[in-house]
């Protein structure tokens, strides 16, 4: 991979969106400027979670990720980033988008909030019974 060569993905969860580029380095994860630690601080989980598309390949410490993340939670934010380094890996070297596939990593999750419905609380809760 040239120095300046970047290699791009987009994924969505929920109301987050992410866009990943990667680009040859040291293991850099950074997100919206930030380092991925200081972005997700406090919670180990999500922190491991990110780098699975990686870890997945073997090469967690020889490429340079950055993320700009909007929309969302926490958790949702990590899937959608998930999704993209995936898909920019994938767009890198085709050969890995098998090993990816198998491990579930190129799979968007399609489930979203359902809409609140008219008469009643929320979108499936019912109006409170009463009797006058």
């Amino acid at each position: 991979m040239a120095k300046n060569e970047y290699f791009y993905g987009l994924g969505r969860r929920k109301a987050a969106t992410a866009r990943a580029r990667l680009s040859g380095g040291k293991g850099n994860i950074t997100v919206n400027g930030k380092t991925a630690a200081e972005y997700f601080s406090g919670n180990t989980t999500l922190l491991a979670e990110l780098t699975d598309p990686l870890a997945a390949i073997g090469k967690q410490k020889e490429f340079d990720v950055s993320l700009v993340i909007s929309g969302g939670g926490p958790a949702g934010q990590v899937d959608a980033a998930k999704l993209a380094i995936s898909k920019s890996i994938s767009s890198m070297n085709e050969e890995l988008r098998s090993t990816l596939k198998k491990a579930g990593l190129l799979k968007r999750d399609p489930r979203e909030k359902e809409r609140k419905k008219y008469g009643l609380r929320s979108a499936r809760k019912r109006e409170q019974f009463s009797k006058r």
